[in-house]
């Protein structure tokens, strides 16, 4: 029992030293944005590295969920005779949640543990600290453009993974199934709410891109400079970012509909 003991409380010592350090961390990486703005080429690379590169695999993700949103909200309205209010459904389902989360789980998968491992194994080949001996904050040269970066594609990613999804839905629902293309779109436009649905999806879009990005880029920096650590570092960035994807996503839910 003793050793039970033991063992939670070095575990939950290490967790909060963990957490100190990468809030520390983070600290250094948004004081680090300011230096971005003279280069902005740095971004820009890190903008095509972290969001380009990701569009493929979120546009044909997007296109089959909401392919399969347009399948199965057909069945489940056409017991109800609400066939025409599909779209409101596809659209409704995308832009407030599996827009934003999914396309966050998917970012976490490719992109955070691509940054998770390139910073791991700058760190093992020590080139972060031969820029340190160089007089070059590895944080405001590395860190923070990609966070930055992160920060920036992510709400984007979302926006164009619902935006595929709701054309997937209607072309499930008006090609295969027959629902008119006129009350797809006009009844979409009619019930969703641009402060309710739009804009919540956002923020949320927004607070995924963040949180994913830290945990990406502090595992990758705090890694044991090995490929055996890299390797675990890269595992963690995947597991405690959908974790909190998922969490967070619960969190914003309730505060942004709870009173509804």
């Amino acid at each position: 029992m003793m050793d039970f003991i033991q063992t939670l409380g070095r575990n939950t010592r290490s967790s909060f030293t963990k957490l100190g350090r990468a809030t520390f961390f983070l600290v250094q990486t948004v004081i680090g944005i300011a230096d971005i703005l003279p280069r902005p080429r740095l971004l820009l690379n890190q903008l095509y590295s972290v969001g380009v590169l990701s569009f493929l695999i979120i546009s044909i993700s997007g296109l089959f969920v909401g392919m399969v949103l347009g399948l199965q909200g057909f069945y489940i309205l056409s017991d109800f005779g609400a066939e025409e209010t599909l779209g409101v459904m596809v659209a409704a389902s995308l832009v407030r949640e599996l827009g934003p989360v999914v396309s966050a789980l998917l970012f976490a998968g490719r992109a955070g543990s691509a940054l998770t491992a390139e910073i791991g194994l700058m760190k093992a080949t020590e080139q972060l600290s031969g820029m340190e001996m160089m007089a070059v904050d590895p944080i405001k040269r590395i860190i923070s453009p990609r966070f930055l970066a992160g920060f920036i594609s992510m709400p984007l990613l979302a926006a164009l993974f619902s935006a595929i999804g709701i054309i997937g839905g209607q072309i499930v629902g008006s090609g295969l199934l027959g629902v008119d293309d006129g009350a797809y779109w006009s009844q979409m436009q009619a019930k969703l709410d641009f402060q309710d649905d739009i804009i919540n999806g956002v923020i949320k879009s927004l607070v995924f891109g963040f949180v994913t990005s830290w945990i990406a880029l502090f595992e990758g920096y705090d890694a044991i400079p090995t490929s055996e650590g890299v390797s675990r570092a890269t595992t963690r960035t995947v597991v405690t970012a959908a974790f909190s994807i998922l969490g967070l996503d619960f969190v914003l839910t309730a505060l942004m509909f709870g009173d509804d």
